[in-house]
C-alpha cells in the first residue's frame, strides 16, 4: 500500500458557523455583563451610605431648593465622571492618579492620592459605626433579647460583619466581580425607599410641620451641598469601573454614566422628598434616627440599610488599595482642572465652558462649607427617641399646632401603626 497524506480535518461548514455564532452570543453576552455589572456598581457608589442624610439636606437647604440642588448635583456628577475619562483618554493614562500626575506633575499626584485615600478611608470608618448602631437597634427589638448584651453591642457587630463580610468581599482582585452584590444593594436600597414611601402616607400626617418647612431656600445651603455631594460622589473609584469594561470606549462609558446618574437621582430625589414630607423640620441627620424604636417596619428598613453599607463597603475599599473636605475637590475640581489643561478644544466649547464653571464653583463649595460646618455645628439626637414617639410628654409639642391635636393625634398613631 502507498502512503497517502491526509490533509487537516475541515469540520463541516454548518459546525463551524454553529461555533462562531456561539461564541459571538458569549462575548456579546459578556460584554451586556459588564456593562450591567458597571452601571450597578456606580449606582451603589453614589446611593451606598450617603442617601440617607439627603432628607436633612432638604432641611438645610430649603425644600424647593434643596431639589433644585439635587439636580443640578446630579448633572454636575454625571457631567465630571465622562470627563474624568475624557481626561484619560487625552493624556494617555488609566488611572485617577496618573492622570492627575500626567496634568499638574508629583504635587498633584501627592495631593489626589491623599485625598482618594483618606475619603474612602473616612467612609469605611462611617460604614463600621453605620453598621454597629443600626444592627444594634435591630436585635434590641427581637423578643427575649437582652438590651444590655455584649453580644448585640455596636463593637460585637462591627467586628462580626467586617471580618465575616466586608473582608472577604474587598479581597476581590476584580471590581467587575462585586456588580452581582451592587445588584443587591440596590434592590434593598429600593425596599428601604419603598418603606420611607409607606411611612410618608401613614406617619406623615401625624407628625406636626414645622412654621419654616415650605421656606425656599436657607442659609445653610451650601452645607446642603456638601451633604449631597457626599452622597453622589463616586469619583474616586470610576477608572476602576471604567477598566473592568470589555473594549472600554468613552462612548460606552457615557451610556454607562446617564443610566446611573438617571437611576440614582430618580431614588434620591423620591427618598429626600419623602424623607422630608414625614419630618419636615425634625429631619435628622440620620432619617432612621427620625423614627420611633417600636416601628417594626422601620426596624427591617434599617437591617436593609445596614446590609446595604456593608455590601458598599468593599467599593471603597477598593480604592484605598490603589491609594465634605475631599468630596469637593474629586467632584468639582480635579476633573475640571485636569480636563481644561489637556484639553485643546476652543474655549467656547460646552465641555469647556462647563469646567470654568465647576472649578470655581467646587472651591466655593469646599471653602464655606469647611467654615459653615466649623462654625455653626448641627445638633443630632444620637439614639434618643424624638418626641412625638411620647405621645403624653406634653412639654416637648411646643410647635404651632395646638398639644390637644398633637396628643390626639399621636395616641391614634400608636395605635393603628405601632401595636
Amino acid at each position: 500500500m502507498g502512503y497517502q497524506a491526509q490533509g487537516p480535518v475541515i469540520p463541516p461548514q454548518s459546525n463551524l458557523d454553529d461555533r462562531e455564532t456561539l461564541v459571538s452570543e458569549q462575548k456579546h453576552r459578556g460584554k451586556t455583563y459588564h456593562q450591567f455589572t458597571a452601571v450597578f456598581n456606580v449606582v451603589n457608589s453614589i446611593i451606598g451610605s450617603g442617601i440617607i442624610g439627603l432628607p436633612y439636606s432638604m432641611k438645610q437647604a430649603g425644600f424647593p431648593l434643596g431639589i433644585l440642588l439635587l439636580f443640578g448635583v446630579s448633572y454636575v456628577t454625571d457631567f465630571s465622571l465622562i470627563l474624568l475619562i475624557k481626561g484619560g483618554a487625552l493624556s494617555g493614562t488609566d488611572t485617577y492618579q496618573s492622570l492627575v500626575n500626567k496634568t499638574f506633575g508629583f504635587p498633584g499626584y501627592i495631593l489626589l492620592s491623599v485625598l482618594q485615600f483618606f475619603y474612602p478611608f473616612i467612609a469605611m470608618i462611617s460604614y463600621n459605626i453605620i453598621t454597629g448602631d443600626t444592627l444594634s437597634k435591630v436585635f434590641q427589638r427581637i423578643p427575649g433579647v437582652d438590651p444590655e448584651n455584649l453580644l448585640i453591642g455596636r463593637h460585637f457587630i462591627i467586628v462580626l460583619s467586617t471580618a465575616a463580610f466586608a473582608l472577604p468581599l474587598s479581597l476581590y482582585r476584580d471590581i467587575a466581580k462585586l456588580g452581582k452584590i451592587s445588584f443587591l444593594s440596590t434592590v434593598l436600597t429600593t425596599l428601604i425607599l419603598g418603606i420611607v414611601m409607606a411611612r410618608v402616607v401613614s406617619l406623615g400626617p401625624y407628625i406636626p410641620k414645622t412654621e419654616d418647612a415650605w421656606v425656599f431656600a436657607k442659609p445653610s445651603a451650601i452645607q446642603a451641598l456638601g451633604v449631597m455631594s457626599f452622597a453622589f460622589i463616586c469619583h474616586h473609584n470610576c477608572f476602576l469601573v471604567y477598566g473592568s469594561l470589555e473594549d472600554p470606549t468613552v462612548a460606552k462609558w457615557s451610556r454607562i454614566i446617564h443610566m446611573s446618574t438617571l437611576a440614582s437621582v430618580l431614588i434620591s430625589t423620591l427618598f429626600a422628598t419623602c424623607g422630608y414630607l414625614t419630618f419636615t423640620g425634625f429631619t435628622q441627620g440620620d432619617l432612621f434616627e427620625n423614627y420611633c424604636r417600636n416601628d417594626d417596619l422601620v426596624t427591617f428598613g434599617r437591617f436593609c440599610y445596614a446590609v446595604t453599607v456593608i455590601l458598599t463597603y468593599p467599593i471603597e475599599c477598593f480604592v484605598t488599595r490603589e491609594g465634605v473636605l475631599c468630596a469637593a475637590p474629586l467632584i468639582f475640581i480635579l476633573p475640571s482642572a485636569c480636563y481644561l489643561k489637556l484639553s485643546e478644544e476652543p474655549r467656547t466649547h460646552s465641555d469647556k465652558i462647563m469646567s470654568c464653571v465647576m472649578l470655581p464653583v467646587g472651591v466655593m463649595v469646599m471653602v464655606t462649607g469647611l467654615l459653615m460646618a466649623v462654625t455653626n455645628p448641627q445638633d443630632c439626637t444620637h439614639g434618643q427617641e424624638m418626641f412625638y414617639c411620647f405621645p403624653d410628654n406634653l412639654s416637648l409639642t411646643n410647635i404651632s399646632v395646638s398639644h390637644l391635636q398633637v396628643t390626639t393625634q399621636l395616641s391614634v398613631l400608636n395605635s393603628s401603626i405601632f401595636q
